[in-house]
C-alpha cells in the first residue's frame, strides 16, 4: 500500500534542506575567500620574483661593463667575475620599477652577497572583502632572491706573452678569442658572461 506523504513530513524536511543549502553556500564562500587570498599571494610572489631578477640583471650589466673596462687587464677579470669591481651602484631602482609594473611596492631590497639580490614586496591591492573578517585591507607580502652566476673561465697568459695577448675566454662551451683592437660588437654580451636566475 502506497504511503501518502503528509504535509507534516514536508514541513519537517524543509529546515533540513535550508540548513544543508546554507552550509553549502558557506563552504562556497569560504573556498572563494581562500582563492582570493591565494591569488593575492601569487601576485605578490610574481612581483617579488620580477623585482629580484631585475635587480640582479642590472648588477650583471654593471659587472659586464666593468669587465669591458678591464679588458686589457686580465688580472682584474677574476674579481669582476666574483662580483667585485669599482664603481658598481645599487640596483634597487630596477627592483622598484618591476615591482610597480606588477602592482606591488618594494619593502626591502639589498644585495645578497656579491652576486645576488633579495627583495621583499607587498601588493598594492588588498585581498578584498570576504566572509573571513579582516581581509578587506590585508595585503600580501613575498620575498625572492635572484643570483648571478659567472659563465666563463680563462687562464692568464704567461708573463712574457706581451700586453696585446688576452686569455682565451670560454663561456659555457663557447670560446671567445678576444682581439683588443677588434670592434666592440665582437665582445661577449652580458648574458654571455653571466647567468641570472632565481635562487632555489
Amino acid at each position: 500500500m502506497r504511503r501518502i506523504r503528509s504535509y507534516g513530513d514536508a514541513g519537517q524536511a524543509f529546515p533540513i534542506y535550508i540548513t544543508v543549502v546554507g552550509g553549502l553556500l558557506f563552504l562556497a564562500f569560504a573556498y572563494f575567500a581562500v582563492g582570493q587570498a591565494a591569488a593575492n599571494r601569487n601576485d605578490a610572489q610574481t612581483a617579488a620574483d620580477a623585482a629580484a631578477l631585475a635587480a640582479a640583471q642590472d648588477k650583471r650589466d654593471q659587472l659586464a661593463g666593468a669587465w669591458v673596462q678591464n679588458l686589457l687587464d686580465p688580472a682584474e677579470w677574476q674579481d669582476v667575475f666574483d662580483g667585485e669591481a669599482e664603481g658598481l651602484g645599487l640596483s634597487c631602482l630596477r627592483a622598484d620599477q618591476l615591482a610597480a609594473r606588477n602592482d606591488a611596492t618594494v619593502l626591502s631590497c639589498a644585495p645578497d652577497g656579491l652576486l645576488g639580490y633579495t627583495v621583499e614586496v607587498e601588493t598594492n591591492k588588498p585581498v578584498g572583502e570576504s566572509i573571513v573578517p579582516g581581509t578587506e585591507q590585508r595585503k600580501s607580502n613575498a620575498t625572492a632572491t635572484a643570483v648571478i652566476e659567472p659563465r666563463c673561465a680563462f687562464k692568464l697568459p704567461a708573463e712574457d706573452a706581451g700586453d696585446d695577448v688576452l686569455p682565451l675566454l670560454t663561456c659555457k662551451g663557447r670560446e671567445w678569442d678576444l682581439d683588443p683592437k677588434g670592434p666592440a660588437e665582437l665582445l661577449p654580451d652580458p648574458e654571455d658572461l653571466f647567468d641570472v636566475h632565481l635562487a632555489d
